[in-house]
Formats: structure tokens, C-alpha cells, sequence
């Protein structure tokens, strides 16, 4: 049976081989549109499709997910909307063999984003990648070496960076709005109930590919307590809320605050509500300390939505020496100034989806990585913070970090946590 070139990259990465890209895209053509194919269509992917139909320079070809039957079911959907044929796939391995496709967009879940994304660098291809961008630390540092080694094009899914008011509210803070700026909060208070009980072993409906579906992660038997959405709340696959809705907002706490990974870390967290299935924590608090730069970051997710806390309840706020700035959502700011808490600059503007695609799409055509809004550089480092937390709540102590290293000091237990064992052929390769 002859091997594709993707099968290929599958399993020699395991070995460490050193690939090289086959080809460079550079849509300099105004007139040629840019190929898009989407994986994973379930949930985020369907908001990926909207913004790449409604962008004159892409149109999207493919449509890939391991259950063949949601991938029929947007095909026909969007053929209605969009007034022309999608093509749907389920292994994302002869998505990266096309040589007709330029881009692939991720909305799988996040078990899969840092392979899918080395494996689109070293096929040559430009990638758009969904929060958080590493299921671990160690996946995190392989996407910026995969974007670096193959020259590729990796914006990564946090939309208000591409946001004119929350960018003009960064700006406000760089320019001391509310004074030095010692601390910041990320806020995840959403309504999240209980998942239920489900049996352990079950079969897995014929038209879902089980193993593709687990891919990188540790494989076991299929049940329905996983898919499609509730895999968020298991380690395996998810990283809990702060993995999930809270990386928007850890991402926002490092860029206003202007700092990168965090010295030391303590969490503190659990379930409290609903005896269900989730493994991860219901409500999660997590504190990450800057000895240097002498800032800190607080960061909290609840499971039930009974308050906003200074007129955030999904979103941050930024405390300085002469006020603070609230930011609630993704597209707007508001600051507070004094001791008597006076009305500061403030602004709101949505549509940010679009423009954070539009974003990508322009730094496609130009070859410019340095015009992405959200680098995959930003994808390591807000992603790397919810791991941060979580290792600190699941090994129930406070952390030591060392940034410039990326491990832990002196905990062999801890520093076994910054990535996973792999199966198969599908392995994040130690070099890529």
C-alpha cells in the first residue's frame, strides 16, 4: 500500500527527523483568493466558516471532522448560505497532503491544536488556531519552533486583540491612564451546569472516528461523557474553564500588563456544586507573581453567575496607583479614576471576529508575521498560564517557575506535568 507524505511526517516525527516545508504560499495575487480548509466543525469552527465566506480575499474548500456525520450536516447548511459546495473530510492528514489548500483554521478540541498546527507548518500552510493554543507547556514552545522553522503564517483565536477598542484601551493603559499598573484580574463567572453521569465503556456511534477523534491523547474506551462538548472538563483533552473561556482573559492580563510567564504560582479550587463527570475544578482561583516587575495577576473562574465584580463578570480588570480599567467581554473599556472613582476614557466596538481574521488574512498575503495581532508567541504564553494554574491546583502547592527555562525549579513531579506521553502516530515531535 503506498504511504502518503503525510503519513510520513506522522511517524517520523516520532523519531525527531528533521522536514522541510514543501512550498511557501505568498498571496501577493489580489485577484486569487486564499484556500481555507476548517477543522473541526461542531461548535467554534462554525464561527471560522462565517468570517472566512464574509472576507473577500478567502473562501473556504474543505470541511474536516472526524465525525463525518456534523461534517455533513454544515456542509449542507452552509451550501444553502453561501451558495456554493464544501467539501467534508475526516482525517486531517489528507487535508495537509492537498496542495490546493492555504490555510487551515483549528476549532478542535485542544487535545489536537498543537499537532494539527506543526503538522499545517510543516505541510506549508498557514494556520489559525483556537484558544488555548497548547493542551501543555511543551506543545506551546513545538508551535512557535513548527512557525519559526517552516517561515508560516500562526495566528492564534483571541479575537479582542483585533479589537479597536480594547487595543485603544492597552494603549491608554502604556500611557499611564490610571498610573504604574500593579495588578491584574481575569474573570471567568459563567453559568456552567452539571454534565451528568455517563458509563465508562460505551460504542461509539458508527460515524464518528473514535481514534482520530482522541488523536495525541492517552486512547481509551469512547463514552458519551466526552463528546462533543463536555471533553472541556476532562484532563486528557481540555484544561477546564481557564482553559477554555479563560484564556481570552489570561491572554488579556499578560498584554495589559506587558509581562510574559510568571515566577510563582498558587491555585486553589474544586467542586463544589454538582456530583458529575467533570474532572476538572467547578471553581478555580489562581494567583501568578512577578517578583522582577513587581505585578501580579489574579485569576478566577466560577461556575455560577450570581455577580459581576466592578462591571465584569467574563473579562478583566486593571488596577493602577491613580484608578483602574474594566474590560467586559471582548470589545470594549471602561476606566475609573480618584478615590471617588470619576469617569475615565471609555469605548466600545464590536465586530471583532471578522477582524481578527481579516487580520490573519492580510499577514497571509503579505508574508508579515509581524503585523498578526496574536502571534503564536502570545498562543504559548496566555495558554502556558492556564497550565500554570492548573498544575498548581492539581498538585495542591504553591509553584516555582522559571520563564527563561520554562520549568519548574527543583519538582521533578511537577515538571513531568509540562507535557504527556503520546500513542501512536500521533506524537507532538520533541523537533519538529
Amino acid at each position: 500500500m503506498a504511504i502518503s507524505r503525510r503519513t510520513f511526517l506522522a511517524t517520523t516525527a516520532v523519531a525527531g527527523t528533521e522536514l522541510a516545508a514543501t512550498k511557501v504560499f505568498a498571496k501577493t495575487d489580489k485577484n486569487s483568493k486564499i484556500r481555507c480548509a476548517v477543522l473541526g466543525v461542531n461548535g467554534r469552527g462554525t464561527g471560522h466558516v462565517h468570517a472566512l465566506e464574509n472576507n473577500p480575499d478567502a473562501e473556504v474548500v474543505v470541511l474536516c471532522d472526524p465525525d463525518e456525520k456534523v461534517a455533513g450536516v454544515r456542509a449542507e447548511a452552509f451550501e444553502k448560505n453561501y451558495k456554493h459546495k464544501f467539501e467534508t473530510e475526516t482525517d486531517l492528514r489528507r487535508v495537509m497532503d492537498r496542495d490546493d489548500i492555504d490555510v487551515v483554521t483549528i476549532a478542535t478540541p485542544n487535545h489536537w491544536h498543537a499537532l494539527a498546527t506543526i503538522w499545517a507548518c510543516q505541510a506549508g500552510k498557514d494556520v489559525y488556531v483556537e484558544k488555548p493554543g497548547s493542551h501543555n507547556i511543551f506543545e506551546g514552545r513545538k508551535m512557535i519552533e513548527a512557525a519559526k522553522k517552516y517561515d508560516r503564517i500562526v495566528q492564534h483565536g483571541v479575537q479582542l486583540r483585533s479589537s479597536p477598542a480594547i487595543r485603544e484601551g492597552v494603549q491608554k493603559l502604556r500611557e499611564g491612564v490610571i498610573g504604574d499598573v500593579y495588578m491584574a484580574r481575569g474573570l471567568v463567572f459563567r453559568t456552567r451546569g452539571s454534565i451528568g453521569n455517563q458509563p465508562d465503556q460505551q460504542q461509539p456511534p458508527a460515524h464518528l472516528d473514535w481514534n482520530l477523534w482522541q488523536g495525541p491523547a492517552q486512547e481509551r474506551d469512547f463514552s458519551k461523557r466526552l463528546v462533543h462538548y463536555n471533553w472541556h472538563w476532562h484532563w486528557d483533552y481540555g484544561n477546564g474553564d481557564v482553559g477554555n473561556q479563560g484564556v481570552h482573559e489570561t491572554d488579556m492580563c499578560l498584554w495589559g500588563l506587558g509581562v510574559g510567564l510568571p515566577s510563582e504560582v498558587v491555585a486553589m479550587g474544586g467542586k463544589f456544586l454538582w456530583d458529575d463527570d467533570k474532572e476538572t475544578p467547578e471553581l478555580l482561583s489562581t494567583n501568578f507573581y512577578y517578583p522582577e516587575e513587581n505585578k501580579m495577576i489574579q485569576f478566577e473562574v466560577r461556575p455560577w453567575t450570581t455577580n459581576d465584580e466592578g462591571g465584569a463578570h467574563v473579562g478583566n480588570i486593571f488596577y493602577g496607583k491613580d484608578g483602574y480599567m474594566v474590560i467586559n467581554g471582548y470589545s470594549s473599556y471602561k476606566t475609573f479614576l480618584g478615590p471617588k472613582r470619576e469617569p475615565g476614557p471609555s469605548r466600545h466596538e464590536g465586530g471583532e471576529m471578522g477582524l481578527h481574521f481579516a487580520n490573519f488574512l492580510d499577514a497571509v498575503k503579505s508574508r508579515d508575521a509581524d503585523s498578526l495581532h496574536g502571534p503564536v508567541e502570545t498562543a504559548h504564553t496566555s495558554s502556558a498560564l492556564a497550565h500554570l494554574g492548573n498544575t498548581a491546583y492539581r498538585l495542591g502547592r504553591k509553584l516555582t517557575f522559571d520563564p527563561k527555562t520554562e520549568t519548574y525549579v527543583g519538582d521533578d513531579e511537577a515538571n513531568q506535568m509540562l507535557t504527556r506521553d503520546y500513542r501512536g502516530p500521533f506524537v507532538v515531535p520533541a523537533a519538529v
